[in-house]
């Protein structure tokens, strides 16, 4: 597998009507998901254990192992991988026994592709939030160049002085220093720090980057950069 398949987001299927695993699995690949699929419990489970997912998709009828059994089984291995279930039923009492059984979402049959997407992307966006809230409460000082981010005392220390920053201005850095020399969306950040997106916040969030921008500007191997009108990207050059 190369570097930019291990970047994608990897979905296994687990559906027992070969028809529907296949317009499933085209539709996903479509949408850049990297899709594995299985026609069984016993199956899925092997497939589970041996692979790396960011998301499972699972039908609630399933021979040999059904799809209740096998979300139990995923969840003994892994407590926080989203799961959504399939279901030809709507009856109140299976959709309980899925959240039960430690489900996200539900879909009924029949659903449009359209649905399914929608709700694979709000999973995602939730859980992605939910991962760099839990990295902004463990990780605690990051080198910048020559600067060095004390991000539970909220100081920015260098041989230029030190500055202390406002509880925002940490949280944003931290953000940024978690994704160095990558792209992060203003969505993200703006969710993460201010709770929520609006033009107004992310007004008010480009000055607070102006700001990081003023206190990091002595050193000039240390840049943020606006991409492409969609987030930020703190720049680092190697060996600074």
């Amino acid at each position: 597998m190369n570097d930019h398949a291990q970047d994608k987001i990897h979905i296994l299927v687990v559906e027992d009507d070969p028809n529907l695993s296949m317009v499933l699995q085209d539709y996903l690949e479509l949408l850049h998901y990297v899709t594995v699929l299985g026609k069984d419990g016993e199956e899925g489970l092997a497939l589970f254990n041996k692979g790396k997912f960011d998301l499972c998709i699972l039908d609630v009828m399933l021979p040999k192992l059904d799809g209740f059994s096998l979300a139990s089984a995923i969840r003994a291995k892994n407590e926080t991988i989203p799961i959504i279930f399939l279901t030809a039923k709507a009856l109140k009492e299976d959709r309980i026994k899925g959240f039960q059984h430690g489900c996200d979402d539900y879909i009924t049959k029949p659903f449009s592709t359209e649905e399914l997407s929608l709700r694979i992307k709000a999973i995602l966006k939730r859980c992605s939030r939910d991962k760099y809230l839990e990295l902004l409460e463990t990780e605690e000082v990051f080198s910048i160049g020559s600067f060095e981010f004390d991000a539970i005392n909220m100081v920015l220390r260098s041989p230029f002085g030190d500055q202390t920053l406002t509880r925002k201005e940490a949280a944003l850095l931290k953000l940024l220093c978690l994704n160095t020399n990558k792209l992060l969306t203003r969505e993200t950040a703006l969710k993460t720090v201010w709770g929520e997106s609006d033009y107004f916040l992310g007004r008010s969030m480009d000055v607070f980057i102006t700001r990081l921008r003023k206190y990091l500007r002595e050193d000039p191997n240390v840049n943020i950069s606006n991409v492409h009108g969609t987030g930020f990207k703190l720049e680092v050059k190697e060996g600074s």
